[in-house]
């Protein structure tokens, strides 16, 4: 654990002081995310911020390679944490060029494409798949090469979407990152010593929260798209490292036999995965292409039925841990309905928290908070239409 600690802060303490560096240097060249109609801060804000997550990143990774259990048990036996470090060059590359330049969707899906190659390449990929009834599969390249491929590019582009509110993302990705971390370490003890999926997620988790002070409302500086997509790709490696590369069978008596291998890797980013589901079902529906923008992701619905913006981004860390927490839990209990218990009372916190604040409805929540009958932008029939002041003589009357 004394390990995993000194990677932790290593990722933290660096991503924190680098943070302000970056963030004159963003300044500095023009890398400034400006309002629009389809963002909700208000005024200009240098963004590149996953630079500084990045150097997090390599510095807790040259950390754990002085560590000689990390150096022994991961680094020598596997080249899984170079993928990941390669991958996170490349898109972060790729990241930054968009946050700079901005390059269309087709070039940016490419450039994650791209990483995940290279993951695959190293070794990161779904190997072995515990499926019910038929124990371990092992999954050749022409299914585990597309599946991995496919997680990799939901992972990256979950992180990336839900990156809409002032530390949103960071914090959603921390409370994964822990959960998760939670996972592996737990399994640590049947694999025989650190595993790549603990080390990773230790890093995301100290990466992330080093930047989140500068990045909580009001932001200082965003991550941009360098940094969501790196904090994707950094997840999806240890999720894939995590239950790709296993091939002991949980225990049959234990629900963990469904949760390893699908509910533990979905629900630790429960709610950015949600958000793009129905995003892309939204889009579908209507017409629309899946990559169209629209501010109806789900903290754009908390902020519209009046909740402040640290109140939206706290509701959805809530869920994030509720949810996380739950996967988590129900790996470690040996009862099959305990741990239907669990995921079930999960669930209904989450449903119970979120469909009333979604309901628009009549406005409620809204006039609770501010006493108005309507959200933000929508006409209120009660009110009549201003008079407009007299016109100065001499002059007509617009």
């Amino acid at each position: 654990m004394l390990a995993y600690l000194a990677v932790f802060a290593a990722a933290a303490a660096t991503s924190a002081l680098a943070t302000p560096l970056v963030r004159a240097i963003a300044t500095r060249v023009g890398a400034i995310d400006r309002p629009s109609d389809r963002k909700v801060h208000p005024k200009p804000t240098p963004t590149l911020g996953g630079l500084a997550i990045f150097l997090g990143f390599l510095v807790a990774m040259g950390v754990a390679y002085l560590i000689p259990a990390f150096r022994d048990n991961v680094f020598r036996v596997s080249s899984e944490p170079l993928g990941a470090l390669l991958a996170g060059g490349v898109i972060v590359a790729v990241g930054t060029f968009d946050d700079v330049r901005s390059v269309s969707v087709p070039a940016k899906v490419a450039g994650q494409v791209l990483a995940a190659g290279v993951m695959i390449l190293a070794g990161i990929q779904l190997v072995f798949f515990w499926f019910p009834t038929q124990g371990v599969l092992s999954l050749g390249p022409d299914l585990g090469v597309p599946l991995t491929v496919i997680w990799i590019l939901v992972m990256v582009n979950a992180v990336n979407l839900i990156d809409g509110l002032d530390g949103l993302a960071a914090g959603v990705v921390a409370i994964a990152a822990i959960a998760f971390f939670s996972f592996a370490f737990g399994s640590e003890r049947a694999l025989g010593g650190p595993t790549t999926a603990s080390m990773l997620s230790a890093i995301a988790a100290g990466a992330a929260i080093g930047f989140l002070p500068w990045n909580f409302h009001p932001a200082k500086i965003f991550m941009g798209d360098s940094g969501s997509m790196l904090l994707g790709v950094i997840m999806a490696a240890a999720t894939i490292s995590g239950v790709g590369r296993t091939v002991q069978a949980p225990p049959e008596t234990d629900l963990a036999a469904l949760a390893i291998p699908i509910i533990v890797p979905a629900m630790v980013l429960a709610v950015p995965i949600i958000d793009v589901a129905f995003a892309v079902l939204r889009r579908m529906r209507r017409g629309r292409a899946v990559t169209h923008a629209d501010k109806e992701h789900i903290h754009h619905r908390l902020l519209e039925i009046g909740h402040t913006h640290r109140e939206a981004v706290l509701l959805i860390y809530f869920w994030s841990a509720i949810l996380a927490g739950a996967a988590i839990a129900i790996t470690f209990v040996t009862s099959r309905a305990t741990a239907v218990a669990l995921l079930a009372a999960a669930l209904a916190v989450f449903l119970a928290t979120l469909i009333p604040r979604l309901r628009t409805g009549n406005g409620i929540g809204y006039r609770h908070r501010t006493g108005r009958t309507t959200p933000p932008g929508a006409a209120s029939p009660a009110t009549p239409p201003p008079v407009p002041p007299p016109a100065p003589e001499g002059l007509p009357r617009s």
